[in-house]
């Protein structure tokens, strides 16, 4: 009898463990479409660049990963009180996210942008920006950016969306917005994007607000989760993986040097 509880109870054991070993993993993504790195497609399903590097490291990783939509306010908070396990949504690498949060090696760096009208006069900087209206996502690198650079705008608007800045800047109620390059190379090259606006210039470099680049967002500690992500990276970098997928949606190399 004593035998029999032992192998049954052993075998309940193995049944939790695997149970336990197999729960997905929260691949967080921020709720707010960002084309052409994660928008739903008509039946509510993610898609893009980003999502599928997602859920490709994921799969290197050995991962059961569940896209995780969160408001992009809210992604830290989301991910630190454990409602989601990682963050891959083309946040930045900076020193004060890292007071908060843990990043992997980055898994892409492209230029940061200014865009405004055709006709739009001025450059990317701050004597560029000096008197207009400047749109930008809120809780972003590039508010951090614009706030501390661009101090002499008439003034800096904050969308919830990407989308909104830019339907703004369409409308003519503000005069420019920051954002990535590829963020806003979709945008350029929609109907509303071609017919009224143009790349400024790129802004010039700051480290410590840009970053060196984006990762994947992790909790404070989690070491084991960094060097799966970190081997997972190197790991379709190598296999050509990586590759595969960029080409799909850019004609150049999205990882940056």
């Amino acid at each position: 009898m004593i035998a029999g509880f032992l192998a049954a109870t052993g075998l309940t054991l193995g049944l939790s463990l695997t149970g336990a070993a197999a729960e997905p993993v929260r691949m967080g993504i921020a709720a707010e479409p960002y084309p052409p790195f994660a928008s739903p497609d008509a039946s509510g399903n993610w898609t893009g660049w980003e999502v599928e590097i997602g859920l490709a490291l994921c799969k290197k990783a050995g991962l059961d990963c569940v896209v995780t939509p969160v408001a992009w306010d809210g992604i830290i908070p989301a991910l630190t009180s454990s409602k989601i396990d990682v963050i891959v949504a083309s946040m930045s690498i900076t020193a004060e996210r890292e007071k908060t949060i843990d990043f992997s090696d980055k898994y892409y760096n492209t230029p940061t942008v200014v865009v405004g009208a055709k006709d739009a006069d001025g450059q990317a900087t701050p004597e560029g920006m000096k008197g207009k209206i400047v749109g930008v996502q809120i809780a972003t690198v590039h508010e951090a950016y614009v706030r501390k650079h661009f101090t002499d705008a008439a003034e800096i608007k904050v969308y919830q969306t990407q989308d909104e800045a830019n339907q703004d800047l369409v409308a003519g109620r503000i005069d420019a917005t920051q954002a990535d390059s590829l963020a806003l190379d979709a945008f350029l090259k929609s109907p509303d994007g071609a017919a009224c606006c143009k790349v400024v210039g790129e802004v010039a470099a700051d480290l410590e607000i840009l970053g060196p680049g984006v990762g994947v967002g992790l909790r404070k500690g989690d070491t084991a989760m960094k060097e799966k992500m970190n081997a997972a990276i190197a790991g379709i970098r190598a296999d050509g993986t990586y590759d595969a997928i960029s080409k799909t949606y850019f004609a150049f190399d999205i990882f940056g040097g």
